[in-house]
C-alpha cells in the first residue's frame, strides 16, 4: 500500500550530504552518528550491453573452437581466444562500454572454463593434452 501526500503539503527533497550524495534519515530506535551519504553508480551496467558482450564473446569462441580439428587444437585456440576477450574487455572496460566488457569478460570467461573442462576429461582419461 502507498501513502500519497494531499497536494497542499509540499514535498520535501532528501538532504545532502557535503559528498554530495543523498543521505537516509536515522529511524530513531537507535541513536546514531552523523547520517552517511547514499552513493551511486554513475554508469550502471544494463542487461542490453551484458547480453550483447556475452553474445559476441560466444559467437567469437564457437568460431575459434570451429577451426579446431583436435582436442589439443581446440584447448589452445580456446586459451589463446580467451586471452584475447580478456584484453578485450579489460580496454573496454577502461575506455569504452562496461555492460559489454562484463558481458565479454563473462563469456569468454564460460568457453575457456569448457576447454578447460575437455582437458581435465582428457587428463583423467591419461592423456595431457596441453604438451
Amino acid at each position: 500500500m502507498r501513502i500519497t501526500l494531499p497536494p497542499h503539503i509540499p514535498r520535501v527533497p532528501p538532504p545532502v550530504s557535503r559528498a554530495g550524495g543523498a543521505v537516509r534519515e536515522p529511524g530513531g530506535l537507535f541513536p546514531s552518528g552523523p547520517p552517511r551519504p547514499i552513493f551511486r553508480e554513475p554508469a550502471p551496467v544494463r542487461g542490453g550491453p551484458l547480453a550483447a558482450g556475452a553474445g559476441s564473446a560466444a559467437l567469437w569462441m564457437l568460431l575459434f573452437g570451429l577451426l579446431a580439428t583436435t582436442a589439443r587444437s581446440y584447448a589452445w585456440l580456446s586459451f589463446g581466444a580467451g586471452a584475447a576477450a580478456w584484453v578485450t574487455a579489460l580496454v573496454l572496460s577502461r575506455f569504452g562500454d562496461r555492460g559489454v566488457a562484463v558481458g565479454v569478460a563473462l563469456g569468454s570467461a564460460v568457453g575457456v572454463a569448457i576447454a578447460g573442462i575437455v582437458v581435465t576429461v582428457r587428463w583423467a582419461g591419461g592423456h595431457w593434452l596441453l604438451w
